[in-house]
């Protein structure tokens, strides 16, 4: 890409070659934002299919103790998210995920200032508030693979499920959760806490190795010989994006 020196003596890339830049960013960013939208309806319409299964099944109403957890129901979100580690037999509703929430929040925090020191030529802070970033996004990512083998695994009693054999009522236990079965209610809630949360993670997943890769090139002062730190924007608007999705996929699937 063709680049321009600028009065500060700094060489920023020229936004576009034969005209003036759409609203005044970047090919680069521009494309960013296009992707950014194209995720964010894939996204929706996960949520969406999300809830439409969910409301087409009863809401558990408490009359019936032991339907719980039954494949006539749909879960309860405060029954099923309720364990945290090292707190075995503890019921916390929701704290471990609300903790996963904050520190995904936290890394889009570090990210922002990254992004602003990156306006600033700033190459410590730069090398400082994107390993802060990484940091965040591992650490999320270990949250979510013990949630993972938390909601596999199972509770050690496991869960009796009602359901219809030969035209008979049958009870029968079953632990964990996989593609066809679950403990927890209808086979398709196990279905979309895999696809739209596993789904999510490899967003993160990604984002972290982008974030590797940014506190690499700042560190060996790649992007200073280059006079710019625009990349270390684009790749925030990325993080940015993963972290909001986050906090829908958090309301519409553990709250509601």
């Amino acid at each position: 890409m063709a680049t321009t020196a600028t009065t500060t003596g700094t060489v920023e890339p020229k936004m576009w070659l034969g005209g003036i830049s759409p609203m005044k960013v970047s090919y680069g960013k521009l494309m960013m934002w296009f992707f950014l939208i194209s995720d964010t309806f894939t996204f929706s319409a996960l949520l969406v299919s999300y809830g439409l299964v969910r409301f087409s099944y009863p809401a558990y109403s408490g009359e019936v103790a032991d339907f719980t957890f039954s494949n006539i129901y749909w879960p309860i979100p405060e029954k099923v998210y309720e364990a945290v580690p090292f707190l075995h037999g503890v019921e916390l509703p929701l704290v471990f995920v609300g903790i996963m929430t904050f520190i995904l929040i936290l890394s889009s925090v570090t990210m922002v200032l990254a992004v602003e020191a990156g306006h600033r030529m700033d190459r410590a802070a730069v090398e400082k508030y994107m390993l802060w970033t990484i940091l965040g996004g591992f650490t999320f990512l270990g949250c979510q693979a013990w949630e993972w083998a938390h909601f596999i695994h199972g509770t050690e009693s496991g869960s009796v499920i009602t359901e219809i054999v030969n035209g008979e009522w049958v009870e029968r236990t079953i632990f964990g959760a996989n593609l066809t079965e679950n403990q927890y209610g209808p086979p398709a809630f196990a279905d979309f806490f895999f696809f739209i949360t596993g789904f999510h993670g490899t967003h993160v997943f990604s984002g972290v190795l982008l974030n590797i890769l940014i506190f690499y090139r700042a560190s060996t002062g790649f992007y200073d010989r280059r006079g710019h730190y625009e990349m270390v924007e684009k790749v925030g608007l990325y993080w940015h994006f993963v972290d909001l999705v986050w906090v829908f996929v958090f309301t519409f699937f553990y709250l509601v």
